[in-house]
């Protein structure tokens, strides 16, 4: 009798070894599986961007320069999140059309894109992943006197994460931007100023590299 019950003492130890750790287990891998939240910011270069002067068919044309960035990004699961996507850049705009007054006007271009990112390897947080959004461009010349301009816009891109921490990570990115143009508009006008140009096109495109850094949580 005394046999048995130390056997039975006995099975009823292994069974419990053998379940304990499942709920243990299972914590671990509804942590891993939670959605990430993240908040970026970037420092970059964007450059390209040229339309057609309509009166001259001369190149109109966006200088290269130092870009800024914000990214706010949601955890929808475990390998994608919604993404809120703000850049501007600081730039201007020359051609040979342009009298020399006119030539290498500032030019300010923010982007305000809603749209997510994917990881490939099925984690948020580390390697590889593509981003895209949709949205809007507004244009502001730094000529005194002149209208802003607003145009549909998007971006896709491709992007390296690396986690430094459960809570801080670096992102390296490289964007492509389309943006829509009304063909054959002026843009840039004033009431008593003119326009800035008469251009010809139906989209301009730029292109952006970015490096930021994502607090995670």
């Amino acid at each position: 009798m005394a046999e048995e019950t130390r056997m039975g003492r006995g099975t009823a130890l292994i069974i419990f070894l053998m379940v304990a750790p499942a709920p243990f287990a299972h914590a671990q891998d509804s942590s891993r599986s939670k959605p990430e939240n993240s908040i970026t910011v970037y420092g970059g270069e964007r450059f390209g961007g040229s339309l057609t002067d309509s009166t001259g068919n001369s190149s109109v044309d966006l200088q290269s320069g130092s870009s800024f960035a914000m990214a706010v990004d949601i955890g929808l699961d475990r390998g994608t999140q919604l993404e809120f996507f703000y850049s501007r850049q600081n730039t201007s705009v020359t051609s040979n059309a342009f009298s020399p007054q006119a030539n290498n006007v500032g030019l300010e271009l923010n982007n305000y894109h809603l749209g997510g990112t994917a990881f490939i390897e099925g984690e948020v947080g580390r390697g590889l992943y593509v981003m895209g959004g949709l949205g809007a461009t507004t244009a502001k010349s730094k000529a005194s006197g002149r209208n802003s301009e607003t145009f549909f816009s998007g971006n896709l891109g491709v992007g390296w994460m690396v986690p430094l921490g459960r809570h801080v990570g670096l992102r390296f990115e490289a964007r492509g931007y389309g943006i829509l143009i009304s063909n054959n508009s002026a843009v840039f006008c004033g009431g008593t100023t003119g326009c800035t140009a008469a251009i010809k096109g139906s989209a301009l495109f730029e292109g952006e590299v970015l490096a930021g850094l994502s607090a995670r949580f």
